[in-house]
């Protein structure tokens, strides 16, 4: 590797680490905004909802790459044509390969990075942020009892507690249970434990009583106890098979569905296409790198002439990605069409490449300040 090709890559790597983080962190505090009622409703804690979003971050990965390898080829090019640094490269007897090569080995890189989202991070990290959603909205071993607050479990559950402590233990805990609506029962005890069970969520009350009230008699009956379990409602939801998405599923998974009792039959189409989405989706960063290499360094260079090309370059992006979305959902529709995702994930790339590589008309680059002849 030459020296132009170590100065264009280090610029290049810089840009992609500053781009791909910028968007990250921007996506990630837009979309953790929608679980916050995990913390307000849930009473999670601050590490834990931050592990919990950041399950999230392969996926915005694997979103990202694509457009910031685009967006930092074009930014980068555009700076050293301004500059007038490929002039000079190309006047040396730089071929437009030789000029394209850094941006070349940055895509390359990139994709490697993709495959491995794609194939092992994005499932995993999606899978245990899917099963941690789920124990949240349906465990109530994950409901955090707020200290001072008459916390409602179910419509005929509420529980109080006055304090808890670093350990998990809680302290004065006044509990009502109306679900038998003719013996409306209230416990009160001076520490517990909440904990889960296979039968559902479960406080463990230590040195309190019992007290209950015959509606029909209205008698009051106390019973002191040492050690009393007290457990909730299960949720309907409980102990449901959890449905795995498509994202959630390995790529041997995705193309052996039909395996899986659990999914449904008419979801068939996206699993599979969702598989093939995976290996042509990395694809789509080289021929993104391509048109804006092809947009950008053939031909002459003129700053004049850049604002036009760099909007070309973007229309040709949009159609591309705005392509590759619709051919996605006709194909989860439609099988046949599976084998166009390939095509135009990897024919772009080729017609920049040609188009790139052919020779370019021969014409002096003027600097924008040249005088006009005089007439």
């Amino acid at each position: 590797m030459n020296g132009f090709s170590k100065y264009v890559l280090k610029q290049l790597l810089v840009g992609m680490v500053l781009v791909t983080a910028t968007l990250t962190c921007v996506i990630w505090l837009i979309q953790s905004l929608r679980f916050l009622e995990y913390i307000v409703e849930k009473s999670i804690s601050a590490g834990m909802f931050i592990y919990f979003t950041m399950l999230l971050l392969p996926n915005f990965l694997a979103l990202i790459l694509p457009f910031a390898t685009f967006a930092v080829v074009v930014f980068t090019y555009n700076k050293m044509i301004v500059d007038r640094e490929l002039v000079v490269m190309r006047s040396v007897g730089l071929s437009q390969m030789a000029l394209a090569k850094p941006a070349l080995l940055m895509a390359g890189l990139v994709i490697v990075i993709a495959y491995s989202l794609n194939v092992h991070f994005l499932p995993e990290s999606y899978r245990l942020f899917r099963e941690l959603q789920w124990d949240f909205r349906y465990n109530h071993a994950h409901v955090l009892l707020r200290e001072g607050t008459f916390n409602t479990i179910t419509p005929d559950i509420t529980v109080y507690v006055r304090e808890r402590t670093d350990d998990g233990q809680i302290h004065g805990i006044l509990a009502h249970d109306s679900r038998d609506k003719q013996r409306p029962v209230t416990l009160m005890a001076e520490r517990g434990a909440l904990i889960e069970t296979k039968s559902g969520g479960r406080v463990v009350m230590f040195n309190g009583n019992r007290q209950e009230v015959d509606v029909s008699t209205h008698q009051l009956s106390i019973l002191y106890f040492d050690r009393f379990p007290f457990e909730f409602e299960r949720d309907e939801n409980q102990g449901a098979v959890r449905y795995r998405e498509p994202r959630e599923r390995r790529i041997g998974d995705l193309f052996n569905i039909e395996k899986d009792p659990n999914a449904p039959k008419h979801d068939y189409g996206k699993f599979t296409v969702e598989g093939h989405k995976r290996r042509t989706s990395p694809l789509s960063i080289l021929s993104l790198t391509m048109i804006a290499l092809a947009c950008l360094i053939r031909g002459s260079f003129s700053r004049r002439m850049q604002t036009r090309r760099i909007v070309i370059a973007v229309g040709l992006m949009v159609l591309v990605q705005g392509t590759t979305m619709g051919l996605e959902n006709l194909a989860a529709r439609k099988l046949d069409l599976v084998p166009l995702l390939y095509v135009n994930a990897i024919l772009p790339a080729l017609l920049a490449y040609f188009f790139l590589v052919k020779h370019p008309r021969r014409r002096v680059s003027e600097p924008d300040d040249a005088p006009v002849p005089a007439t």
